[in-house]
């Protein structure tokens, strides 16, 4: 998809001019980390945005719901009698 389309022209020389609004403290950051690095502030801003857009997705967790009954004299909304089950257990 997107990314698939990205991947394909990273690296390729086409550029478009535009005007961002920065905040200035992230402005002197990403100036200092391109003199640091000895790369232009073009560079650092595309690795930059490469690296977000480039970003794993987060892990989502998949829910799965059992049936079941609960054990006798356990009270789901008292802490105490589900710690007391457990420490029960076999």
């Amino acid at each position: 998809m997107m990314g698939q389309d990205l991947e394909m022209t990273r690296g390729e020389h086409h550029a478009m001019k535009t005007t961002l609004n920065i905040n200035d403290h992230l402005y002197r950051a990403a100036e200092l980390k391109a003199s640091e690095e000895g790369k232009t502030l073009t560079c650092v801003v595309e690795d930059a945005l490469w690296a977000f857009l480039h970003k794993p997705e987060a892990y989502k967790l998949k829910w799965t719901t059992l049936r079941g009954n609960l054990m006798p004299g356990v009270n789901p909304d008292d802490r105490n009698s589900l710690y007391d089950a457990m420490d029960s257990r076999p």
